[in-house]
């Protein structure tokens, strides 16, 4: 079993969400750029339930990856939707729709409870409200043998990075410059958690970065200026 982040968006200069987001820009002002290169993809169309986009070619191929071998999910509050606070009832299920692209079990990080919710495609979505380690052991016990996924948002993926709970990431970066919004980069120090730069991969739309833990000595890769 891995804990990943995977398809994870950032721009230029670190930003995995834009500026103000709410209900009518769920991942912020301008921060659809940071995704295009997953937008574009068949993988992306078909795990929403439509056709076409791009089959061929590596980000595609990412996108795929991104989806495989998973058990469970574990998403943040705002990556789940934009109520704030205490329900105020049990009417929003979520930015996706009756059948959500998860399809097993997504364990969402809150501070208010609401029982667990059912959702078409097998998506169950458990909110905890106990903490980071606490829905990571839900979520590696309901995933058995398969891979966890940290969905996000931002703010997620900084916590479980900063505790050291996280194998292996796959960061796709476009060439778009945010200027705001969710830096994922500030004030983390990948190198003294321990991580490193495994594979650099040049997609038609984004860069791909697959970050690990170090195994014994560090041994950086060489990327060609």
């Amino acid at each position: 079993m891995t804990v990943k982040v995977q398809c994870f968006g950032v721009s230029l200069d670190g930003f995995g969400a834009g500026p103000r987001q709410d209900l009518e820009n769920p991942l912020g002002v301008g921060g659809p750029a940071i995704f295009e290169w997953f937008f574009a993809t068949h993988a992306f169309r078909k795990m929403h339930g439509g056709e076409g986009g791009a089959t061929g070619g590596i980000d595609n191929q990412m996108a795929e990856r991104g989806m495989a071998g998973l058990g469970a999910w574990i998403l943040g509050r705002n990556m789940f939707g934009p109520v704030r606070g205490p329900w105020p009832d049990e009417s929003w299920k979520g930015w996706w729709g009756d059948e959500p692209p998860y399809h097993g079990p997504v364990f969402v990080l809150t501070h208010h409870a609401r029982p667990p919710l059912t959702m078409k495609g097998g998506t169950v979505f458990h909110f905890v409200t106990d903490g980071i380690h606490s829905a990571l052991e839900q979520a590696k016990a309901a995933a058995g043998d398969k891979d966890v996924r940290i969905g996000g948002g931002v703010s997620t993926v900084r916590q479980y990075l900063q505790a050291g709970l996280v194998d292996e990431m796959h960061f796709a970066v476009g060439p778009v410059f945010m200027g705001g919004g969710e830096n994922l980069w500030q004030g983390l120090d990948l190198n003294a958690l321990g991580y490193e730069c495994a594979e650099v991969i040049q997609g038609e739309r984004a860069t791909h970065l697959i970050v690990r833990k170090r195994v014994g000595e560090r041994n950086p890769v060489k990327i060609p200026l």
